[in-house]
């Protein structure tokens, strides 16, 4: 199964309006982590530091990935992070955060399938998105 058919299948749970808005997130939110300060890497260790390294760690693991709520991300995020999110992916703050803690554990979980990160992990842009393009088209 490809990252979007993940993504979709995960925020899913029946038909979602927002879908496409949270497909279309993708390539804002891989920006954005490869620009985070030491990558993906660097953005799990502040989950961790902001109190949740167990919701992180069910990302990376290989069971299921247990929620985020778009008031945890607005904790883990400061106020800029969020602004420039939404301001990039043309989103209002509460629906980025809302989409973002739908499609950012799948995305996790999809880049470290071995629950294991590599030091300063940059997410392949191009990986990515060609494994989206297909499903994308049938939205």
């Amino acid at each position: 199964m490809g990252l979007l058919d993940s993504v979709i299948s995960t925020i899913r749970g029946g038909p979602s309006p927002s879908a496409p808005e949270q497909a279309l997130l993708l390539p804002v939110v891989i920006e954005f982590v490869n620009a985070y300060p030491g990558g993906l890497q660097g953005l799990i260790q502040k989950f961790q530091r902001e109190g949740l390294a167990e919701v992180v760690s069910s990302w990376l693991g290989s069971g299921p990935n247990q929620p985020v709520s778009p008031a945890q991300l607005q904790s883990v995020l400061s106020d800029d992070e969020v602004e420039h999110l939404a301001k990039t992916s043309g989103q209002a703050p509460d629906v980025l955060l809302g989409n973002l803690s739908k499609l950012l554990p799948t995305l996790v979980d999809h880049v470290t399938p071995d629950g294991q990160l590599g030091q300063n992990q940059e997410l392949d842009v191009d990986l990515l998105m060609g494994s989206v393009s297909g499903v994308l088209r049938k939205l």
